[in-house]
């Protein structure tokens, strides 16, 4: 899935994307961490994986997207 990173924290790894349909998702340090990212801007494309069934669902992986 794809979507735009909104937030970024890069002392705690963690920060906030928008789906292209403008909903919020937030991710944790895990999350950054498996998609073997130093930096992100708010702006850059991302591609996130989301994992669980749970409400809301929590995002697995954060990565750069790559055309």
């Amino acid at each position: 899935m794809q979507a735009t990173a909104y937030t970024y924290d890069s002392e705690t790894r963690t920060g906030s994307v928008l789906l292209d349909d403008g909903t919020p998702m937030e991710f944790d340090a895990p999350a950054f961490d498996a998609g073997g990212l130093r930096l992100l801007r708010p702006g850059q494309r991302v591609r996130i994986e989301v994992s669980g069934e749970g409400v809301p669902p929590r995002i697995s992986l954060v990565t750069l997207q790559t055309f």
